[in-house]
């Protein structure tokens, strides 16, 4: 299937717009790609007419120019007759956000928009769903633009069943700075799969990293799947949900999905060294990390900390999510202690993690962070920054982000997310160097080189 015309459309029809409701769907879709986006739109609705001064017209047929994608939202028995319309007015491809589906009982409607585009090799996606959004060229969500939040162009793309679940992760990507390349809701999924979607995404060249929220699989879907996702030279994560009964049972009547067993595919995923995110939490800390870093790492983590007790938290996470902090050589740490200043040299704790005390600064810091950097006991480095100490100032993030560039082994800052503190996190983001706001967040970016794939 050629995708082009339904991710980089040029020309785009809007159909089932309403003219008593301005809060349809439709109308929300169609406002959205005329005024914000270097897409032309035109409505469609049988009515005709004008909407706030713009031809509605009858049918695609009637549009005088190619169209590159539909948006087809009219009631789910509307659709097939719809669908008939754009494949004899060579319409590039769909995004079906009408429900009523398979997820409904109506798997006979589904079916009937199924032989539809299969016969006309004709790609679509949905229905029920939300379609596309792609940050400043497209968005066929039928939210209302001020309720969106929009994260920033980037090379994370996502894929998810739920539309509600999608629109939550790009909140929170907006939050973590983490930048979009495509969000793809594909909801019942009838024609346009996950293994079409990351297919097409393997491809991409704006996308590096591919992640998934999966609700289940129809039958021999989920081996296929997980055997191209390990086949990917981009690193693919997956956030699977239907883990228990009940959540198989709410799978189904949400997308009509098979579930499956848990477990099996858990442990499927592990043996094709496919990064899964066991929640959410997970997910945002994996994109972000392998967003910035596609090496593997063995797992040995260095830590670096003006906070003891923040040093000793790190240590439980990384024990917990299977990371080692070694103990380092008596050599190295007196290599560390002759790079201190005098104040540190007999209050600093150098055993791993090296803690700076409250009266590290920012050149002891990246002192330590470079000795860290050229020292083959650990392959990643966690730096835990507390800007209220009064040694530490804003350009820590930046001075840090130099340390990276020079040595290459990969670091990974804790910040707390405060307002105040956003110029030493811009630091960090602005050089590629990945900021967590929590300090298991920190770790498990870590987590994500030591499962992702090299590139």
């Amino acid at each position: 299937m050629n995708f082009k015309n339904i991710f980089e459309p040029k020309t785009v029809a809007v159909i089932g717009i309403s003219s008593e409701n301005d809060r349809h769907p439709a109308n929300v879709i169609y406002h959205k790609l005329r005024l914000r986006h270097p897409v032309q739109a035109f409505a469609v609705s049988s009515r005709g007419g004008f909407l706030q001064g713009e031809k509605v017209y009858p049918s695609v047929a009637d549009i005088p120019t190619n169209l590159d994608l539909a948006v087809i939202a009219v009631r789910a028995e509307q659709a097939a007759t719809v669908m008939e319309e754009c494949i004899r007015a060579d319409v590039g491809g769909a995004v079906v956000i009408s429900g009523g589906f398979a997820e409904s009982g109506r798997r006979d409607l589904q079916d009937r928009l199924v032989s539809l585009a299969k016969a006309a090799d004709f790609p679509f996606l949905g229905p029920n769903c939300l379609g596309i959004y792609s940050p400043g060229k497209l968005d066929t969500f039928f939210l209302p633009s001020e309720r969106m939040m929009r994260p920033q162009s980037g090379n994370v793309a996502i894929v998810s069943q739920s539309g509600g679940v999608l629109v939550d992760q790009m909140v929170k990507f907006t939050e973590e700075n983490i930048g979009l390349s495509v969000a793809v809701s594909i909801g019942n999924k009838a024609m346009v799969k996950e293994l079409e979607m990351l297919d097409y995404l393997s491809r991409d060249p704006r996308t590096d990293v591919i992640a998934f929220y999966i609700e289940g699989f129809g039958r021999n879907e989920g081996r296929y799947f997980v055997e191209a996702a390990a086949r990917s030279a981009k690193p693919v994560i997956i956030l699977k949900a239907g883990k228990s009964p009940g959540g198989m049972r709410a799978v189904s009547s949400h997308t009509a999905s098979l579930g499956g067993d848990y477990k099996v595919f858990s442990e499927i995923m592990t043996q094709y060294g496919i990064v899964e995110a066991k929640n959410e939490f997970e997910l945002i800390s994996f994109c972000e990390s392998l967003s910035h870093y596609r090496q593997t790492i063995q797992g040995r983590i260095g830590i670096v900390t003006i906070s003891g007790g923040h040093g000793a938290l790190a240590v439980d996470f990384c024990s917990e999510h299977g990371l080692s902090v070694p103990q380092f050589s008596p050599e190295f740490q007196q290599q560390l202690r002759a790079g201190l200043p005098d104040r540190l040299k007999t209050i600093a704790g150098l055993s791993n993690p090296v803690d700076l005390t409250g009266s590290g600064t920012d050149d002891d810091f990246v002192a330590v962070a470079g000795a860290l950097s050229r020292c083959n006991e650990v392959d990643c480095i966690l730096l835990l920054c507390l800007p209220y100490s009064p040694g530490i100032s804003s350009d820590l993030g930046a001075r840090l982000s130099e340390v990276y560039y020079k040595e290459r082994k990969p670091l990974i800052a804790y910040v707390p997310h405060v307002e105040k503190y956003g110029m030493l996190i811009e630091g960090f983001d602005l050089n590629r160097v990945p900021v967590a706001y929590s300090v298991e967040g920190a770790v498990l970016m870590a987590k994500a080189m030591q499962r992702g794939l090299t590139c």
